[in-house]
């Protein structure tokens, strides 16, 4: 049988070359993926992941194809214009783009370090709590979690007076940060360190919804930011809600004083603020007209005076008791408000140490807030406990 092994080898020749030819074709879409993955450009990066609603100072984009995201976050502290910073989240083995100067997470954060409070919140919110490993002020957060795992979470220290030292020795794949009057002073250190930071500024937002949104923003560093618009989906929903029903109930506006004296000074938040937004969304009448801007100001103590004892309520104040008020505060003891006794704190949920959970997870929650305050404005419209707020006795 002299053919069969001629057949046999030009058989054997075709699976070859057919092998072959399968073998370049894999190869060469194994390198385009690897190019694809390693050579895409920034501007490759406009396809919107999450645009906020409420929110102004973030959005979320990524490219066609891409598992990674960019966290886009625009002036991100009070004075900033035209200050864009930006956190590249690489997943699935993809690399940040060639060229790009903003910082770079490898992955889903497992590890974070929150410098202020509402960072924690908003994790909780999205039940990715477990992340925290790190916090600054340990015994001003209310939080259960933080509370009952001192023990694994380290305190890192305040801005200006940060421990380093406990910063690298809790391995954080991520620090969330804020900027006051400008960029934090860690910057530098933490890019001399690696260790990658985004800012978190829903302090600057005016919206009280727009300040909860942030919770997707700080959700998407941890792979969770599904989870977040499905939790924050009904928070405007109950708000306008309730905000719609004030306003076809209610004819008459209480005027509303805010705030004690912090200092030496005492500060009147803006007509177009959070807390005002909050009071006439509530029914309420936010009595200090005269502050258009962008930012507190500051009023002498005798329109205060004038202030409170023209206003119906007053709310936001630091002292315990109406005796701790007209002690602490002679000057205010006649006026309207402390004599019917129409004055109000929202330090309903504080802890030993006097951290307040108002400043917490209200933050995430602005359809609990605004309830206490339409509770205290119009009481015959709410029949739930305050969250929140209490009376001064």
């Amino acid at each position: 049988m002299p053919g069969l092994p001629r057949k046999w080898l030009s058989l054997q020749r075709r699976i070859m070359k057919t092998f072959s030819l399968y073998s370049r074709v894999l190869l060469l879409l194994l390198l385009a993926t690897a190019c694809g993955r390693r050579g895409a450009s920034a501007d490759d990066f406009t396809v919107p992941v999450y645009t906020p609603r409420y929110a102004s100072g973030f959005e979320i984009v990524g490219a066609q194809g891409a598992a990674s995201t960019i966290v886009k976050v625009r002036d991100p502290w009070q004075g900033a214009e035209g200050v864009e910073t930006r956190l590249f989240i690489a997943r699935e083995g993809e690399e940040a783009p060639a060229g790009f100067d903003g910082q770079v997470l490898r992955g889903d954060a497992q590890r974070v370090v929150c410098l202020a409070s509402t960072h924690v919140a908003m994790l909780d919110a999205v039940q990715a709590v477990e992340t925290v490993v790190g916090v600054s002020g340990i015994d001003y957060i209310t939080n259960e979690y933080i509370a009952s795992h001192r023990d694994r979470i380290g305190d890192v220290g305040y801005e200006g007076n940060i421990d380093y030292e406990r910063l690298v020795g809790l391995d954080p794949d991520l620090v969330l940060l804020f900027g006051v009057n400008g960029a934090s002073t860690m910057e530098p250190k933490l890019q001399e360190l690696g260790i990658p930071f985004v800012y978190v500024g829903e302090y600057l937002e005016e919206s009280p919804l727009g300040k909860a949104e942030w919770m997707v923003a700080v959700a998407e560093t941890v792979g969770r930011r599904a989870e977040a618009e499905t939790v924050f989906a009904p928070i405007p929903e109950r708000y306008d809600s309730l905000k719609e029903r004030v306003a076809a109930t209610v004819l008459d506006a209480p005027s509303v004083m805010l705030n004690t004296p912090y200092g030496d000074s005492w500060f009147m938040p803006s007509t177009a603020s959070y807390v005002a937004r909050l009071v006439t969304d509530a029914g309420g009448h936010y009595i200090y007209e005269k502050n258009n801007g962008n930012a507190s100001l500051p009023i002498d103590p005798e329109t205060a005076v004038l202030l409170t004892a023209a206003a119906d309520m007053w709310i936001n104040v630091q002292a315990a008791s109406l005796d701790d008020l007209r002690r602490r505060f002679p000057k205010f003891a006649d006026t309207r408000c402390v004599r019917n006794g129409y004055v109000w704190n929202a330090d309903r949920r504080t802890n030993a140490a006097g951290g307040n959970d108002f400043w917490e997870s209200g933050v995430v929650c602005p359809d609990l807030v605004l309830r206490d305050l339409v509770k205290i404005f119009h009481p015959e419209l709410v029949g739930e406990e305050f969250v929140y707020y209490r009376k001064l006795e």
